[in-house]
């Protein structure tokens, strides 16, 4: 079946379904960050080109699903939220796959070592990342008891204490990319300048992850502000 026709059918039961459909799609791209890495790490590089692949491949079905998503959110019924609301939190999430992807073409375009004092320091903040991810996309598995309950009431102080745990994590992200990018610095006499500017913006960029992860997170306690 098409994805439009999927969307379709699934905007008749929830216009809410297809925001955590799409999420799912971002995360099939967010969970392949560890193997590029990995695979850096191992001189793997036919392994880190088919997961470069991969990443490229589920974020456009993520790019496909967020604009089926603007097409059919319904404009001529009511919803318990605005839809500016929702396109707001798609974006977020799609920003998201779109890090990845840049991810995977930079490791792409070049060639890339991790010195060895840097390889646990890199694994920690990619495995936290993920980590705020996998919380955010909790969070948003939660739009269907949030709407029933009319975002008020148990279920929403359940998500704001989600939400706060996953701003504990994304600082727990800045602090693993303060310690990674001091590593980087012990190691740049060994490297290349041009290395070196690429393994910032690849830290920054892993960063980011957790960083759009807490925006989801932060869009949601609006909606439950409001």
């Amino acid at each position: 079946m098409k994805a439009k026709n999927a969307i379709s059918g699934v905007f008749a039961r929830s216009p809410f379904k297809p925001m955590q459909h799409h999420m799912v799609a971002v995360q099939a791209c967010v969970n392949l960050i560890p193997e590029l890495f990995d695979s850096v790490i191992a001189g793997d590089e036919n392994r880190l080109v088919k997961t470069q692949e991969a990443v490229f491949e589920k974020e456009r079905e993520a790019d496909e699903i967020k604009h089926d998503i603007r097409t059919h959110l319904p404009r001529t019924v009511f919803l318990p939220v605005d839809r500016r609301d929702l396109l707001d939190i798609l974006e977020v999430q799609d920003a998201i796959a779109d890090t990845a992807q840049d991810i995977a073409g930079l490791l792409l375009q070049r060639t890339m070592t991790v010195p060895d004092g840097m390889q646990e320091h890199l694994k920690q903040l990619i495995r936290r990342c993920v980590d705020a991810f996998t919380q955010s996309k909790a969070i948003i598995d939660e739009l269907d008891e949030l709407v029933e309950t009319g975002f008020r009431g148990p279920e929403a102080e359940h998500v704001e204490a989600m939400v706060a745990e996953l701003n504990r994590i994304e600082t727990e992200t800045d602090d693993l990319a303060i310690a990674l990018t001091r590593k980087l610095f012990e190691h740049e006499d060994e490297m290349s300048p041009i290395s070196v500017m690429f393994w910032y913006r690849l830290i920054e960029w892993i960063g980011n992850l957790a960083d759009n992860a807490e925006r989801v997170g932060d869009r949601m306690l609006l909606l439950i502000a409001r």
